[in-house]
């Protein structure tokens, strides 16, 4: 941000404008209003496709101080909607650095405000809970009343069935590093870069499909387990997903899934979802293993989460099945599974781009299954 950068404005649906500068593009964006309290990996938040439609508000007071690099993207290209931090570097400072924060969101058209107070921000928004917003700066800024009322035209987050704008168009596959031990077809419903490079070092091959691949397709390519991956959107959507997750159980293959797939298999076991009030996004929150007790401290980024306490079981059409963890924070279930083991999922991110690796050995117990099945 320079002391040229143009008037800005973070416009919440509730009337609430919070000043600044622009940062990055310069124009318009629509979106919900999220915070991420990570104080690192800000190129792995915005690059992640789970973030699609959603303005992030950094609880972080600086960011941008390592500037972005050509190694640490979770997809191809920014996803989020809009970023609006507090305090953003002045220089890059990392050897790693092929640009800066503000003109990599410059050249990708995102849409940013600096110089606001995010403290004030991430308080509004975890009294009132996430909610549409809009950044606007230079000539997109009007008078409020039209901001407001602009924010508020768009759709909710609610109802949202975005996997598939986010999902491959075709199949690709990863290949092991070393010998091959398994394969695996992973669904991606906004998979992140690292999910398959977690896979690969553990040897396995990785077939990426597209959101809408059939169970036959999965079947063709002779897969050892199935994995169901993070993305965007409302799980209540997604009922293609749902359904092809039960037929997937139906066969008995191993099953795991991250974050929106863990929702996914818990409406595939026959549990409700429902939106929470502001989410969880960021790298240290504690999950409870019910069985062992185990505490993961972990990265999240969800908005949405399955019904149910620790610790229950209950019947599905594939067996007795169970909350596997909590949040020892709130209690919001983050995971389930069936009984016997063959299906698994957790609501956080074990590949942990960026984050604590407390929970990669999620990975070697999927991969434990596929040995013996």
């Amino acid at each position: 941000m320079t002391r040229d950068a143009a008037d800005a404005a973070l416009v919440l649906e509730d009337g609430r404008i919070f000043r600044g500068r622009a940062f990055g593009a310069v124009g318009r964006t629509l979106g919900e209003a999220v915070f991420c309290t990570a104080t690192t990996g800000y190129q792995e938040t915005l690059t992640d496709p789970s973030y699609h439609r959603q303005i992030v508000v950094a609880a972080a007071p600086q960011i941008g101080n390592t500037g972005w690099n050509d190694e640490d993207d979770e997809s191809a290209k920014i996803w989020v909607a809009g970023y609006a931090v507090r305090d953003p570097a002045r220089r890059a400072s990392s050897w790693r650095a092929t640009t800066t924060l503000p003109d990599e969101l410059a050249r990708q058209g995102i849409v940013g405000i600096a110089g606001i107070d995010t403290r004030a921000v991430v308080r509004h928004l975890r009294s009132r809970g996430s909610m549409k917003a809009g950044i606007f700066s230079g000539d997109a800024l009007g008078a409020p009343a039209e901001l407001v009322a602009s924010v508020n035209g768009q759709s909710s987050m609610l109802g949202a069935d975005l996997a598939g704008e986010v999902s491959t168009d075709a199949l690709y596959t990863i290949e092991p590093r070393g010998t091959h031990r398994h394969t695996v077809v992973a669904v991606d419903l906004g998979i992140k870069t690292n999910t398959p490079r977690m896979f690969a070092q553990r040897g396995m091959r990785v077939h990426v499909v597209s959101s809408t691949t059939t169970l036959d397709d999965i079947l063709a390519l002779q897969p050892d387990g199935v994995f169901l991956s993070n993305g965007p959107g409302d799980p209540a959507t997604a009922d293609s997903a749902v359904e092809l997750t039960r037929g997937v159980l139906a066969t008995g293959l191993p099953l795991f899934g991250i974050c929106f797939g863990n929702q996914i298999l818990g409406r595939a076991l026959g549990r409700d979802t429902y939106k929470m009030k502001f989410g969880h996004r960021g790298i240290n929150i504690p999950v409870v293993e019910h069985h062992t007790g185990r505490i993961s401290i972990t990265a999240q980024n969800h908005g949405f989460a399955l019904e149910g306490e620790r610790g229950e079981q209950f019947d599905t059409p594939f067996g007795r099945a169970e909350v596997s963890h909590v949040c020892a924070n709130d209690g919001t279930v983050e995971g389930v599974g069936l009984v016997d083991g063959r299906a698994f999922s957790v609501q956080y991110h074990p590949e942990a781009a960026a984050g604590p690796h407390d929970a990669a050995y999620l990975f070697d117990r999927f991969a434990g299954l596929m040995e013996g099945a």
